[in-house]
């Protein structure tokens, strides 16, 4: 209950307030959070007439405490709605994965799982369960996540990709000729290339390097437009060579050392819908 005092106290800037929205008195709510201030030892408020204000150590306190917080409600929310079936999972997911392999999946969970809530947010790189309201992650990397669970659901397979009108104008071939202004590069694997040509054991030529993303939808998207090439996993060029608009110009296939992991606290690990969520998710993976 002090936590609580103290985040609506905070947000509404007064104990009055805080105290209408809790249903408790002005008192009760002013005595929660000095038990809370003389168990830490620090003040959390600087009290003023016009309104409340947090000090620097109230600031920093409420905001490691708020993401459990909001995780608390939401978990309590669910067992007053579903009796503990099913309920809400918040899912943290790479932008490219989410959108060209998963968010296509999703209908079939939905339909064999309606009981379930799946709430998709998405970031550049590995989250930070401390900071971020969300209990599990599809993200990219090697596995090594301390003191987390951390699942291997999929490998990242490359290949080179072109447009039609960019191999017309340039070859249907990546090697020592291609100039490397023609190379996309993403920043999810920024030595791709050089990997690349270290394994065919091509001198690749000097130059200019080719445009960098942040995201690897990006990357797919210029070699669409026809601006170079580049490397790419199947599940986001199918579609794309089917409909005729990317060619592949190797029949080699790369596993990058890196792969895609479910990454999750020991908190969310009993999650009903985690564990549903899970074996669903293997087995889409397992199918390929």
């Amino acid at each position: 209950m002090s936590l609580m005092c103290l985040e609506a106290s905070a947000r509404l800037r007064s104990f009055t307030a805080a105290a209408q929205e809790l249903r408790l008195t002005q008192g009760a709510v002013s005595r929660q959070v000095q038990t809370l201030e003389e168990r830490l030892r620090v003040k959390l408020f600087t009290r003023r007439r016009e309104a409340l204000a947090l000090t620097d150590a109230g600031r920093y306190y409420l905001g490691e405490v708020a993401p459990l917080l909001q995780r608390l409600e939401r978990a309590t929310a669910n067992v007053m709605a579903l009796k503990g079936r099913g309920g809400e999972l918040s899912l943290s997911v790479g932008a490219s994965i989410g959108s060209y392999w998963l968010i296509p999946r999703l209908p079939a969970f939905t339909r064999e799982h309606g009981e379930i809530t799946l709430n998709l947010g998405t970031r550049v790189g590995p989250v930070d369960f401390s900071a971020t309201p969300v209990d599990a992650s599809l993200e990219f990397g090697d596995g090594q996540r301390t003191g987390l669970h951390s699942e291997f659901v999929l490998p990242l397979i490359l290949s080179p990709y072109a447009a039609p009108a960019w191999i017309a104008a340039h070859g249907a071939a990546v090697d020592a000729n291609t100039p490397r202004s023609a190379l996309i590069h993403h920043q999810t694997l920024p030595g791709a290339w050089d990997e690349w040509f270290a394994r065919e054991g091509i001198a690749a030529e000097a130059g200019r390097e080719g445009p960098r993303y942040d995201i690897m939808s990006m990357a797919l998207n210029a070699a669409v437009a026809g601006m170079g090439v580049a490397l790419l996993p199947p599940y986001m060029s199918d579609d794309m060579m089917a409909s005729g608009r990317l060619r592949r110009l190797s029949r080699r296939k790369w596993r990058y050392a890196k792969g895609y992991y479910l990454v999750y606290p020991e908190e969310s690990a009993q999650m009903q819908s985690l564990q549903v969520f899970r074996e669903w998710l293997l087995a889409q993976a397992g199918d390929i």
